[in-house]
């Protein structure tokens, strides 16, 4: 397992506390203006960052942890003892502090790692965008006119304004992915089966995910360890045959995504990896089968709460989950039953490549103005390559592509689930290569 405690720096000759680091995200904290942090943190408590901070530096066992002392942000669909669980939402406000961490938290603390503040996301995590009507619009980290996408958009900002190393979000259907490729960090959506979803406010159960969000690729692998209490086998990709999957996942690419990405295929080829064009037609009617289970399962979840949302909820969410009203019992089975047979499909795959590529999204980040303008539009195409995976039941990480562009691109590497180690070994050569093309 992957030891990425800033503690220890040098093999141990530089030794560090974790009060150092509680402090140092603290100061990055203030550093941001308080109207832009509210944006980006349901609750920033700094006494308490510090109080864990001290009670790790007294437990030799937790400092010995492979994440000692990493800041890990969390977002607010996650539980954690004595604090409200408010899921982006002012309707939970009121509801009991929770009883214990939710198990992605107790592992990430367990393995060293500190809370740093609870996270904004879009409402019940039911946005690609990122806007919430009330905590505010998250801005991007390269532009604050642009979206920081959603749905773990407070989680991509914490660690690209250095307060947090690594957050932890959810990916239904992109919600670790999109923040992640829009603000140039990298971000892992698991195989859905490879952590445990207790304590995480569910959105569909049959698509949640738990994932970090990070710098690079080796902080997100180390963080997946821990979470999914696994250990990265030895592997050797780097003659990896790869598809580039093209079709609807390369649709619609604005004039950057379509130079970043075709700029990345070229440095790959260079270094041994076999690119095969191909496209996937398990993927036909997606969109539509995703919509039928995510907002059946959404509204299932919601039910109780419909009339306050119509009261005080983003109209957007609400929207989205009463969807659900219009369906039919047999037309969740059969959505069901043809999302069975394309994760069979694509499972089958792996026998002619090791991993798929394709852009994250398609485009730049939009300006905030524009989708508040036209919501439906922006959110479906910020969603549209992300959540292919969670329908495909896979495993993805999105690494940036944009080379110093002035706004960030993400290449996106999937693969079946289960397949989860070879895709984060494929992304660290991947991040690599794409990063010594641009030095060179």
């Amino acid at each position: 397992m992957t030891d990425i405690s800033p503690l220890r720096a040098n093999g141990g000759r530089l030794v560090f506390s974790a009060q150092d680091r509680a402090r140092r995200a603290i100061d990055a904290a203030m550093s941001v203006p308080p109207d832009v942090l509210a944006t980006i943190f349901t609750r920033f408590d700094a006494p308490r960052i510090m109080e864990e901070a001290i009670a790790l530096d007294i437990d030799a066992k937790r400092r010995a942890g492979h994440l000692a002392g990493v800041m890990v942000s969390i977002k607010d669909l996650f539980d954690e003892r004595g604090q409200v669980t408010g899921a982006g939402s002012t309707i939970l406000a009121d509801d009991q502090p929770a009883g214990q961490d939710a198990e992605a938290v107790a592992r990430l603390r367990g393995a060293g790692a500190v809370g740093c503040g609870r996270t904004t996301m879009s409402e019940f995590a039911y946005s690609g965008v990122g806007l919430n009507p009330h905590f505010g619009n998250p801005g991007n980290v390269l532009d604050p006119a642009r979206i920081s996408g959603g749905s773990s958009s407070g989680g991509a900002l914490s660690v690209a304004l250095g307060i947090a190393d690594v957050a932890l979000g959810s990916d239904t259907g992109g919600s670790v992915r999109i923040p992640a490729a829009l603000n140039g960090l990298c971000g892992f959506k698991p195989s859905q089966s490879a952590v445990p979803l207790r304590g995480t406010f569910p959105l569909s159960q049959s698509c949640d995910s738990i994932g970090p969000l990070a710098r690079t690729v080796a902080q997100c692998s180390a963080a997946h360890a821990v979470l999914s209490a696994s250990a990265q086998p030895s592997q050797d990709l780097r003659s990896a045959r790869i598809a580039v999957v093209g079709g609807m996942m390369t649709d619609a690419m604005d004039v950057q995504t379509v130079a970043d990405f075709s700029r990345a295929l070229t440095t790959l080829s260079q270094t041994g990896i076999v690119l095969e064009d191909i496209d996937l037609p398990e993927l036909e009617g997606f969109g539509d089968i995703n919509r039928i289970i995510v907002s059946s399962e959404a509204h299932r979840v919601h039910a109780g709460r419909l009339d306050r949302m119509r009261a005080e909820g983003d109209p957007n969410v609400l929207r989205r989950i009463r969807t659900a009203e219009s369906l039919r019992q047999s037309d969740e089975d059969d959505a069901r039953a043809s999302r069975a047979a394309a994760i069979a499909a694509f499972a089958a795959r792996v026998q002619t490549y090791d991993a798929f590529i394709a852009p994250t999204l398609p485009t730049v980040a939009p300006l905030i103005a524009d989708v508040q303008a036209d919501f439906d539009t922006f959110n479906v195409l910020m969603l549209r390559n992300p959540s292919a995976i969670n329908f495909l039941d896979g495993c993805a990480i999105t690494v940036p592509m944009h080379a110093g562009q002035p706004l960030a691109t993400g290449l996106m590497i999937f693969a079946p689930g289960g397949r989860d180690w070879q895709v984060l070994e494929l992304a660290s050569h991947i991040e690599s290569a794409l990063a010594n093309s641009e030095m060179s």
